[in-house]
């Protein structure tokens, strides 16, 4: 595949064939080369022939291959003549992060490492179809968490109204309708409320090992030598039941309209056909719900944290940073050439990464940007960043959204065998505890790209600007 170079971050497939757009990857020369001999690439020139897009099909340094869009994929349609798609937001819709900072500093509580990690495994329920046995949610409850998303958990007294100003879009996507969610997801999702679920989801505690932005990481409440928790789970079974109904009638709704599809998991509809609109009502509630899903799963961080440390609320101090979503398609008004234009962007495994000044930045980081959380292996680090302008200009607001994997859970597997991770990475001082063996071989460190890498891509590129790095001191994985 031709590749132009725009900068040492940037690079352009050009427009060819029946793509409308070109394709732009963002990363470094050293992670093109791994980045090409992935499917990933076929997938950014794919989504470049679908109607309605503006100005390219992007990827992130990040960048793998998902289903139809590629996972570190950015794109935006125009509301009259573009298409909504669920392969734009993936099965987990609303996959997200959120990090909570306290008043601590890690070494203080060092001792109590390994007790904060096996009560978070025990209070929070992790792998496959975990639901949470004290916690469940009646027909009319789900109903208004898939219309209220996180403000639901805090008016049950689960948070405060601090939290909600520091969640993207106040943790309530509007526009949901939780009668476009089938009975089959709701039935999925009713008891998995302030669960973590399987894959690379986790809990992770975390130490504030460097800052690169005094004044930014200040804004944030962050410190070196600070104790953090970050939180990445997303809509859980509810999502995945979603996706799946929905690319079945978008497989229809495809041949309704007319619309030539490279790929069928690129299927889709127009945003304003009823398909489209029922779709995004329904990925609206999905959203919600992982939402809500992230501020319950606080909620068991601040009780297991003050039990656990014998803390009131106020010595301990846990407040959340910011909650970032992955995977969404989102109405947003963005400059096209001379002109302010609503667009459907749908951002797949990407982060939302506004500029400092955007009315839509919580008024505490007006001055600063958007913080954008880029969480990394279970071995290495974490990194902070905020969003810029040239994010805005370049990239619809977006940035990449972790390390994206190098290898399949097949292949990581394979090279585990015989070896005890658990014990490799307690001897960097990190304590893990996971469902099964198999989700911590599945999710060994080197199975991912060096997040330091990606980062250091979309930092070179100009779309971030780094703050802080995090490093694990204990996990809890599903």
């Amino acid at each position: 595949m031709d590749m132009e170079r725009i900068n040492d971050y940037c690079w352009k497939i050009p427009r060819h064939g029946n793509m409308r757009v070109d394709g732009v990857i963002y990363a470094s020369k050293r992670m093109l080369n791994d980045i090409v001999n992935d499917e990933s690439c076929q997938q950014v020139v794919n989504v470049a022939c679908l109607p309605g897009i503006v100005k390219a099909s992007l990827a992130m340094p990040d960048i793998h291959w998902g289903y139809g869009f590629p996972i570190g994929g950015v794109a935006a349609f125009d509301i009259e003549e573009g298409i909504i798609s669920p392969g734009g937001v993936g099965y987990d819709i609303n996959c997200g992060v959120r990090l909570l900072r306290t008043d601590l500093a890690a070494s203080d509580i060092a001792p109590k490492v390994r007790e904060i990690v096996n009560h978070l495994f025990r209070e929070i329920p992790t792998g496959v179809g975990s639901h949470h046995k004290n916690f469940k949610l009646g027909k009319e409850d789900l109903r208004d968490v898939l219309k209220e998303g996180a403000c639901w958990v805090v008016r049950r007294g689960y948070g405060d109204e601090n939290d909600l100003a520091h969640i993207e879009a106040e943790g309530c996507i509007r526009g949901a309708d939780p009668q476009a969610v089938s009975e089959r997801a709701k039935e999925r999702g009713k008891d998995q409320l302030g669960t973590l679920g399987s894959g690379n989801h986790f809990v992770e505690v975390q130490v504030v090992e460097e800052i690169y932005d005094d004044a930014a990481a200040s804004v944030m409440g962050l410190f070196l030598g600070q104790l953090t928790v970050t939180v990445h789970t997303g809509s859980r079974g509810l999502g995945h039941q979603i996706c799946d109904d929905h690319i079945e009638i978008m497989l229809a709704a495809s041949r309704r309209y007319k619309i030539e599809l490279p790929d069928k998991q690129l299927c889709c509809a127009p945003v304003t056909s009823p398909e489209g609109r029922k779709y995004f009502a329904a990925m609206a509630a999905g959203a919600n719900f992982a939402f809500a899903n992230r501020q319950m799963i606080t909620h068991w961080v601040r009780e297991v944290l003050e039990k656990t440390l014998h803390m009131g609320p106020a010595e301990l101090g846990l407040s959340p940073v910011y909650d970032v979503c992955h995977n969404i398609a989102k109405f947003e008004e963005h400059m096209v050439g001379n002109a302010s234009r609503k667009l459907c962007v749908h951002r797949k495994g990407a982060t939302r990464a506004y500029p400092a000044k955007h009315p839509e930045v919580p008024a505490v980081y007006r001055d600063i940007g958007q913080p954008v959380l880029i969480p990394g292996d279970m071995g290495r680090y974490s990194f902070v960043l905020v969003g810029t302008e040239k994010a805005m200009e370049e990239t619809f607001g977006s940035t990449c959204h972790g390390a994206g994997r190098l290898m399949s859970r097949h292949q990581a597997k394979k090279i585990c065998r015989g070896r005890n991770i658990e014990q490799e990475l307690l001897e960097k001082g990190i304590i893990v505890r996971g469902a099964s063996r198999e989700t911590v071989v599945e999710e060994v460190p080197e199975a991912y790209k060096d997040v330091a890498d990606v980062v250091d891509a979309v930092a070179g590129a100009g779309i971030s600007k780094k703050v802080a790095k995090l490093r694990p001191l204990g996990v809890i994985k599903g």
